[in-house]
């Protein structure tokens, strides 16, 4: 009887614990976690899981590993917010699986991505026809992120947190070169000053850091 008190005291406490730190860690769908996120949650439900499989185990054993766990996490979110590369390298990018109608196989076979997976998650959009498609991304959830071609399409930031996408600059046909010349333009000398800019309608787009 004592066993079972204990299991359901620990069982209320973890659950308020779990549900702080979930909370902390911040709002997003299941379907959107990273996998860095995936194997937090998983290491929490592991400690938990031991907490109260074992009511004779001491239970600080329990709920240290977790707020490490959390302050982990504190960690990364924060460096994820201050370095792209840093966010990229934790939860990766996304990758462009179609282009104008055509799907490419070879970031298909990288991201060990099959046709079947493709085929299913367009037809969840009610997309029948692979030829409608202008761009297709496989975000690092796993989601798939489509533009047809009659619908808005997708514009490529071309400067994310102050870094230059260079590859995005060649997907619209320009170069750094040109970009630092477009900015200057502007009297914007130092990049890294730019939190988000992109090329739109033959102008560009920028929003510059609140703080730097």
């Amino acid at each position: 009887m004592q066993d079972i008190l204990i299991i359901m005291l620990r069982t209320i406490i973890l659950y308020w614990v779990i549900l702080g730190i979930l909370r902390i860690m911040g709002k997003r769908e299941v379907g959107e976690l990273s996998i860095f996120d995936l194997v937090v949650f998983l290491l929490i439900a592991e400690v938990a899981a031991f907490a109260l499989d074992d009511p004779h185990s001491n239970f600080i054993h329990a709920l240290v590993p977790m707020l490490m766990l959390l302050i982990i996490q504190i960690g990364v979110s924060y460096f994820s917010l201050k370095s792209k590369n840093f966010r990229d390298a934790m939860e990766g990018k996304p990758s462009i699986i179609m282009k104008e109608g055509i799907i490419i196989e070879k970031e298909m076979r990288k991201q060990r991505y099959n046709l079947d997976d493709l085929l299913q998650q367009l037809r969840e959009q009610q997309i029948g026809s692979i030829q409608s498609v202008s761009y297709a991304f496989l975000e690092p959830s796993g989601n798939l992120s489509v533009f047809k071609k009659e619908s808005e399409q997708y514009v490529f930031p071309i400067i994310i947190d102050g870094e230059i996408q260079q590859d995005h600059l060649e997907r619209i046909g320009k170069n750094e070169k040109w970009l630092r010349e477009e900015l200057e333009k502007q009297s914007i000398t130092n990049v890294e000053k730019i939190f988000y800019c992109s090329y739109e309608e033959d102008a560009l787009y920028i929003q510059l850091k609140t703080s730097f």
